[in-house]
């Protein structure tokens, strides 16, 4: 059927606010599902091989990645020593819940959320209405949600890249408001106003593909199988799917480009926190020549199982919802219309 063959509208009978609403919560159910997932990843990495002193890992729920600088430890940040030895995933989330309360599995979530929400807003209507705006202007609607998912994650992540700088320099150590702003005058001051986006480069690297690959595959799928399921529109299980499949195919091509990011923001982290650290080129080809010089081409692409066991889910999650709410409002705007006439 033609219906089938042209990609439904994102934007159609639906506003910007609404689509802001219904990206907002997504992201607010994928921070609060996924977030578990990284707690327990990160107690379970800290029995294996205790965190020391300056030591920084970084916590990631599938949707902001935060920097966790250890001290005497522990960390000021989102993290605790394990209360007890845990044997696996799911003991080490009764041992959590019992030994520290429930609410420890959401340990990081209010960061997450101040950022995280906003800048999933932006970039989810961004996309949908540059996408909108390209299919009309375009006959291949996949280069449109190429091009469409590119752009709008290169200006959601240059939007925000000022407010991560902020938030990674209020992690490395405790700042006051005045102290904060003064370090910031100074940057800028001897650096320029590009210093606030200092970290830009690798993150664009990594993100700006994903999300071009992430949207075209998501697009495909999600017309695959609402034509083998004779669908005019996709169902919440077909949205879970696509975005879940999708996430996958993205997560493994860009993970070198992950990898090369948490290094960096790792070394920064080390050599913030303890002053006499040794410095290291921070340059985003230097850190992956180093990888592959220490660890063979293969330390690109480690720790690709925990990536997709939180990106596929957190991916599904987050466009399932968002389609979700889309096609609430979209009902809803129609039934509004039918009782005016």
């Amino acid at each position: 059927m033609k219906e089938q063959d042209e990609p439904v509208l994102a934007s159609t009978n639906i506003t910007p606010l609404q689509q802001i609403m219904a990206s907002s919560a997504g992201a607010l159910l994928t921070s609060l599902l996924v977030t578990p997932l990284d707690v327990v990843k990160i107690r379970l990495q800290a029995q294996s091989k205790p965190f020391t002193k300056g030591k920084c890992f970084v916590y990631c729920n599938g949707l902001m990645d935060h920097l966790c600088v250890c001290e005497n430890g522990s960390s000021k940040a989102w993290y605790k020593a394990p209360p007890g030895r845990i044997t696996g995933t799911v003991d080490a989330f009764v041992q959590i819940a019992r030994n520290e309360g429930v609410r420890s599995l959401w340990s990081g979530l209010p960061p997450t959320l101040v950022m995280a929400i906003p800048a999933t807003a932006i970039y989810f209507t961004c996309y949908d209405q540059l996408r909108d705006l390209l299919i009309h202007r375009m006959n291949n609607a996949e280069t449109a949600c190429l091009i469409a998912g590119a752009t709008a994650r290169l200006g959601s992540a240059t939007l925000i890249s000022p407010l991560e700088l902020i938030r990674t320099k209020m992690q490395f150590r405790p700042l006051s408001y005045k102290e904060l702003t003064q370090c910031i005058q100074m940057s800028v001051a001897n650096e320029g106003w590009l210093s606030l986006w200092k970290g830009w480069g690798p993150t664009v690297l990594r993100d700006v593909p994903f999300s071009a690959m992430y949207w075209y595959n998501y697009e495909l799928g999600k017309k695959w199988l609402c034509q083998r399921y004779n669908k005019l529109e996709p169902t919440f299980t077909i949205s879970f799917t696509a975005g879940a499949m999708s996430g996958s195919i993205a997560a493994v091509v860009t993970l070198p480009f992950d990898v090369v990011k948490t290094r960096r923001q790792v070394e920064l982290g080390e050599l913030e926190s303890l002053k006499n650290s040794p410095k290291r080129s921070s340059s985003t080809w230097k850190i992956m020549y180093r990888i592959i010089s220490e660890n063979g081409f293969q330390g690109l692409f480690a720790g690709l199982i925990p990536r997709l066991i939180k990106i596929a889910p957190a991916c599904a999650i987050m466009i399932s919802t968002y389609e979700f709410g889309k096609a609430f409002f979209r009902k809803l705007n129609n039934e509004r219309q039918l009782k005016v006439l």
